[in-house]
């Protein structure tokens, strides 16, 4: 029992560690992605596409949180417990396809699929013991939040005060250097029927 005890603490402090450092993994894992992406044109569009709607959905989600003081259940709360890591999700997913290459697929699938799991591990652990049986019982209640549910209106002001502006402004850099290594390699000038290097 004591060793069992034992495993679980650590797994909890390896899972609280890999929470905290997920931003600074993500620059890590972005700089890898950066020079093995080769994005076109159409791969910009589709995949820039799916990754504006992630970030939308953060922006509501955001827009309904009060962080540490309650069990969020109006807006997309009242539909998916962890709206944020499902925006997050969809963005790392359009991301894959706006750089069409599959190793970095597997880079995006490999970061999103340890860090969100944390994350949200972390974050359950921090609201069962700081709301006890309510969590618990919100977790259960989907059905029942889609029916009484908190009606509280979305707020720009709360979703600035949760720093979703952050990850707008990652997002749009990420989508600018996309952009910017497309027309490095050629992509934009070849689509344009313009010639490319010696070889026209």
């Amino acid at each position: 029992m004591p060793e069992t005890r034992r495993r679980e603490a650590v797994g909890a402090i390896l899972v609280h560690a890999l929470a905290r450092l997920r931003v600074t993994l993500g620059f890590v894992f972005g700089a890898a992605v950066l020079t093995i992406a080769q994005p076109t044109a159409r791969s910009l569009a589709a995949g820039l596409g799916i990754a504006a709607i992630g970030e939308a959905i953060r922006i509501w989600a955001a827009g309904h949180l009060n962080k540490s003081r309650e069990v969020t259940s109006s807006g997309p709360y009242r539909f998916v417990a962890h709206p944020l890591y499902v925006g997050s999700t969809i963005m790392a997913a359009g991301l894959a396809v706006a750089c069409a290459s599959v190793p970095v697929a597997v880079l995006i699938a490999l970061y999103i699929g340890t860090t969100i799991t944390a994350a949200i591990k972390s974050e359950e652990a921090f609201l069962r013991r700081t709301f006890g049986d309510q969590y618990d019982l919100y977790k259960r209640g989907v059905a029942e939040r889609r029916r009484t549910g908190v009606r509280r209106r979305f707020s720009l002001q709360q979703a600035l005060a949760n720093r979703e502006h952050r990850a707008l402004l990652g997002f749009a850099v990420a989508a600018l250097l996309l952009v910017l290594k497309a027309t490095y390699n050629g992509v934009f000038w070849r689509a344009g029927g313009t010639p490319v290097g010696p070889g026209g």
